[in-house]
Formats: C-alpha cells, structure tokens, sequence
C-alpha cells in the first residue's frame, strides 16, 4: 500500500486490443498508488490506521516568477524542503498546484491537501465559475495518492455572509456534496477554519501568539467542546449546525511569526520576533503546545516560505531557513 513511509507506485499501461498489430495499437502509461484515506469520530485513517497529520501551509510562491515555479527542479526541491523540515503533509493553499509538483509528492511521499483560489465576494456568476473550476480541478487530480482531502471553500472567502444567508450556506454544502459525488474517496472540508456547513473533518484557524493559551484551548476535550460550541478564536462560529455529528478536530492554520533579516515593505504576520533567536523560540513554543495535544487529529503551521509582505515563513522566499533546519525538525517531528 502507498503512505508516506513507503510511497510504493506501481506502474500500469492501458493498451487497446484489436486494429492492425503491426501498427502497434493505442497504449498509454502511468503510474497509481493503492491507499484509502477516510475518517472515524476522533481519527484521519490512512490504510485503516489513524495518521496524525503534520503539516505546512505553503503557497508555492517564488519572487522571480510568482506561482508559477522557476523550474521543474524547483517543485521537486519543494517537496523535499517540506519532507526534511519534519512535515508530512501539506495544504497547497489557494491556488492550483502544478501536476509536476503532485507528481513529486506522489514519488516521495508528501501528503497534500488541495485547495483552489476563492472568489472575491458572492454572487450568481462567481458560483458558477468557481464550481465549473473546481469540478475540473477535482477531475484533473483525483487519481494522485498523495491528495488525501479537498477544500473548495476557505475562511468564509466568498461566502462572507454564510453564517446568516441561506444561499451562501446551500452553495457551500453543494460544492461539498459534488465533490464527494465525482469522488468519494477522500474526506472534503466545506469551509476551512470556521463556519462549517458538512465537513467530514472540524478545522480550527486558530492565530493566537501565546503557547501556553493555546495549550489550554486544546489541551483537553472539554476545552476543545466547549471551543467548538461557541465563537471560535477568529470570532466566527465554527460549526453553523450544532447537531453536527462527531468527527476528527484539526487545527489547520495557526503561528504565522514573522521575522525577515532584510528589508521588506509592509513586512507583516500574525506576531513578530526581534530576531533569529526569538524566532526560534516562538515557532518551536507554538508547534510544542499544538502536538502536545492528545485531542486534536492533527495541526497545519502558517507557513511554509516568506511571500511577498508575508513574512512569516519558516524560510525566506530563496528558501533558505532562518533557524537550523534540525531545531524546526525535532519540533515539527517530535510526536
């Protein structure tokens, strides 16, 4: 079977049968990895066993050419960065990932959530075209063993009123039910991080800069409950049905210290460090108090590299790091 541990492909060629055998026939290669993927109440099931999912949010973004990478190279170089900081997952956020880069993550075994940019606000129009979108996307990508689930919709991104309007909610419950219906192989969140209309997982963004709240937040499932029953951190509600049957607790956005060694305009996170020491400090303090919890299924650091002002990566945007490598790993790694 494929995991992360042994991302073992087995290749396969689809060939025709019949026509002239001289000519050869219609044929086509590739490859497929043998894994299932789903949810109890409290667990993300790999191959039937419950993984705790390590992961980053990383936007794949370089400085000298955008969302598109500087080189196939570069892809491949990404999935390796992610895998030897300690991570084995990672939420490709907000855009449409390259298929060479899920073809890395496939090879080396790289978990990763996929995820496509939201609308602006909501109307008629932006419905129809992110769903025409995202069906494709779904269709393009469904058959990589690494994806293990899908996120159509984020923070409430263009369904700002969906606490309150009937509309906003129906959209989001039926791009949940169609992605399930073109594949129903792999868990799909409705609304990462708050408002959730029918997700298979509960998904928590959670920016608070202080590790000891945050270990008090999570640290127990009556704080957890209690979390989930009322506003969340970012003040929205997370689950829009309180008769919501269980499932696994994720937090999938959380840290975001920023601390860059240059200048950068507008240079912004969710805190600040004074300098590589204190960075080090901060990052390792917040991802000890996430992974120590017994009660949550998995957690996703904010982020991978800097991007553009967004200077709250673990490495700079040339993807250099600014701690050792081995301190951020013993952190990320450590459960």
């Amino acid at each position: 079977l494929w995991s992360p541990a042994n991302p073992r492909l087995l290749s396969a060629t689809v060939a025709l049968e019949g026509g002239d055998p001289g000519r050869g026939g219609d044929a086509v290669a590739s490859y497929l990895g043998l894994r299932t993927v789903h949810t109890d109440d409290c667990c993300l099931l790999l191959n039937d066993r419950p993984f705790y999912v390590r992961a980053v949010l990383s936007q794949n973004y370089w400085p000298e050419s955008h969302l598109a990478a500087p080189s196939a190279d570069a892809l491949r170089r990404e999935v390796e960065l992610i895998l030897e900081l300690g991570f084995n997952t990672a939420r490709v956020h907000q855009k449409a990932e390259d298929p060479r880069f899920l073809y890395w993550a496939d090879r080396l075994g790289l978990l990763i959530w996929a995820e496509t940019a939201s609308a602006y606000e909501f109307s008629a129009r932006s419905v129809q075209l992110l769903t025409e979108e995202w069906m494709q996307l779904v269709q393009r990508d469904r058959s990589h063993p690494s994806i293990i689930a899908w996120v159509p919709l984020n923070e409430s991104w263009g369904v700002q009123h969906i606490s309150h309007d009937p509309r906003q909610r129906a959209y989001s419950r039926g791009l949940t039910e169609l992605t399930r219906a073109i594949d129903g192989t792999r868990p799909v969140i409705s609304n990462d991080g708050w408002e959730h209309t029918d997700s298979d997982l509960i998904t928590i963004h959670d920016y608070e800069s202080d590790p000891e709240v945050l270990s008090r937040r999570y640290g127990s499932r009556a704080a957890l409950d209690e979390l989930i029953a009322g506003p969340g951190p970012a003040g929205r509600r997370i689950q829009l049905h309180a008769s919501a049957p269980a499932r696994p607790i994720m937090l999938t956005e959380f840290g975001g210290v920023s601390w860059i060694d240059h200048d950068v305009d507008d240079a912004w996170g969710y805190s600040s460090a004074r300098d590589a020491a204190d960075f080090g400090v901060r990052v390792t303090g917040l991802i000890g108090a996430v992974a120590d919890s017994t009660v949550l299924a998995g957690f996703c650091y904010t982020q991978l590299a800097d991007t553009g002002q967004e200077t709250n990566g673990l490495l700079r945007d040339d993807r250099t790091a600014k701690v050792p490598v081995e301190l951020l790993r013993a952190a990320i790694a450590g459960r």
